[in-house]
């Protein structure tokens, strides 16, 4: 399967911290890879750099083929190519329908297309259009995910980019993001996904790398980390934390 993204021997950082080095990672088109790993690994770090955020040091980011390294985060959606960052970020006094629409932004001009985005996101997020007409700000946290994830499907990626996404959510909320993966996939919609739930992250995945001290530890199809025994050992329970500082 050919490669939608290509992200190979990347390393950077912020300021003069280094870190991530020497990071390859490929999602094919219609894939879901998850990046699992301590706190600290630099998961996040690939995103920011893969969206633009972050300047690499060395490395080569590709998209669809087209080099993406020094190319403006703002053109990124136009490439096929949403980063939804991790914090239930949306406009809090702005309501849903506003925060979706603002996804559309790029093709506003479209009511058509804006339209078709919209059902498609609310049979994606059906308690969303129970919400249409409330402030953002005022839903409950697991909502406030469910809003900013829908916002940023509203351009129709390829490729989605998505941190963190069960980072503080209720356990039935928890339940229903990862259920929305399957459904992306269906679409046809790629997903790298930096999850802290390592167990859920690995189950969804069709392939997975796992991160350590800002390099690549190990990689596989989901199933095979998650009945690895090292991994196992070191990540999902057992010896927790042991090897990884």
């Amino acid at each position: 399967m050919s490669a939608l993204l290509e992200v190979g021997g990347l390393s950077t950082g912020y300021g003069v911290v280094q870190v991530l080095e020497d990071v390859s990672i490929r999602v094919a088109a219609g894939e879901i890879v998850s990046l699992i790993g301590p706190n600290g690994a630099g998961k996040s770090t690939v995103l920011r750099s893969v969206a633009g955020l972050l300047p690499p040091w060395r490395g080569d980011i590709r998209f669809d083929g087209r080099d993406l390294v020094g190319r403006p985060p703002h053109l990124l959606p136009r490439d096929g190519l949403m980063y939804v960052p991790q914090g239930r970020v949306v406009f809090p006094l702005m309501t849903v329908r506003e925060n979706l629409e603002m996804g559309a932004f790029l093709f506003r001009r479209d009511r058509a297309r804006v339209r078709e985005a919209m059902e498609w996101v609310l049979g994606l997020f059906p308690r969303l259009r129970e919400r249409l007409g409330q402030l953002a700000g005022t839903m409950s946290g697991g909502e406030q995910q469910m809003c900013a994830i829908a916002r940023g499907l509203m351009t129709r990626p390829r490729l989605l980019l998505l941190d963190e996404p069960s980072l503080g959510l209720a356990p039935r909320f928890v339940d229903l993001v990862f259920e929305k993966m399957d459904a992306l996939r269906a679409a046809g919609v790629a997903v790298l996904l930096v999850e802290q739930n390592a167990v859920r992250a690995l189950e969804i995945a069709d392939r997975a790398y796992v991160l350590a001290r800002g390099s690549t530890f190990c990689q596989g199809t989901g199933r095979a980390l998650l009945e690895d025994a090292q991994v196992q050992a070191l990540f999902l329970g057992g010896r927790k934390g042991e090897g990884w500082r």
